[in-house]
């Protein structure tokens, strides 16, 4: 077993990217195999899960999962970038009420249609938007339904600006989210602050400060990477099964003690209590082919 392997979750600081985050973390474990799960923009802070070793290959399975965030929304400005690190491009009177914004809440909760902002990792034609933007240029992003479950004040709105608490699905801006309910309002808006409080069912209570990790402690705040993936179903298979399966092969449903009903279900596949890897439910073939191995079984 690779003893470089699992999961940490950080609370990544200002003013670093992601991308930044995860190369220090290769750096202080000389491990080259290292990814992230859902970037964070450089000025947001906040949970974010990180993989190591052949554990990154569960990277794609918390990006569907909900979020929520902590954001400050600054109405009267609006920037290039939706917040406030980038060029201003107008700056309104304010002349909205706290029951204004309220209202406006409630416009933007449920499905919504958002474009996301130009500033974003987004690909066009494999560029990042970013890229283009910096760039000057300016590109038509097609808008993407995103769900907004709540948005909740956390303080009095104040000095043009108000704290909240948002509950989204996967692929939602709250920079976006900032942006047109400032534009609904009339004055514009852009973002102050944001931090990610929650995502895939850790929150930062899970997480440890990038600044304290050193080569000397890292380990120490490596978690077993099924924390991960353990809403997932949990199929338990035999020693034979466990080495054809870690060797890439398909596994039987007739030698599986286990009812599959659902085509493509996502399953944890165990053998004596540890994770080997994330199995999926071919009810066409009747067997359970391979998503991802994340360790092997010797067959001596």
């Amino acid at each position: 077993m690779n003893m470089t392997q699992g999961l940490l979750l950080i609370n990544k600081p200002k003013d670093i990217t992601s991308f930044g985050v995860v190369a220090k973390i290769k750096w202080l474990l000389h491990e080259k195999r290292v990814g992230h799960t859902g970037t964070l923009d450089p000025m947001a802070t906040g949970v974010l899960p990180v993989f190591v070793g052949r554990a990154t290959a569960l990277s794609s399975f918390l990006l569907d999962a909900d979020k929520v965030y902590t954001a400050t929304f600054r109405f009267g400005v609006t920037t290039d970038t939706a917040d406030i690190t980038g060029k201003i491009l107008t700056e309104n009177e304010v002349k909205i009420t706290a029951d204004d914004i309220l209202s406006a809440f409630e416009e933007f909760t449920g499905e919504i249609k958002q474009v996301p902002p130009m500033f974003s990792a987004i690909k066009k034609n494999g560029v990042p938007l970013y890229k283009l933007a910096r760039e000057g240029k300016t590109v038509d992003v097609p808008e993407r339904a995103v769900t907004i479950n709540y948005i909740k004040p956390v303080n009095e709105f104040e000095n043009n600006e108000i704290t909240v608490r948002v509950s989204c699905s996967k692929g939602t801006y709250i920079r976006s989210l900032c942006r047109d309910i400032g534009e609904y309002l009339g004055c514009g808006a852009t973002l102050s602050e944001l931090r990610r409080d929650e995502t895939s069912g850790f929150g930062l209570e899970n997480c440890v400060n990038l600044d304290d990790l050193t080569p000397d402690n890292i380990r120490d705040f490596l978690t077993d990477e099924e924390r991960a993936v353990s809403y997932l179903r949990e199929i338990s298979i035999s020693e034979k099964q466990a080495v054809r399966f870690s060797n890439g092969g398909q596994l039987s449903f007739e030698r599986l003690s286990y009812s599959f009903n659902t085509q493509g279900e996502l399953l944890r596949v165990k053998h004596k209590n540890e994770l080997l890897g994330i199995g999926i439910a071919d009810l066409e073939n009747r067997q359970v082919a391979i998503k991802c191995v994340l360790r092997g079984v010797s067959n001596e």
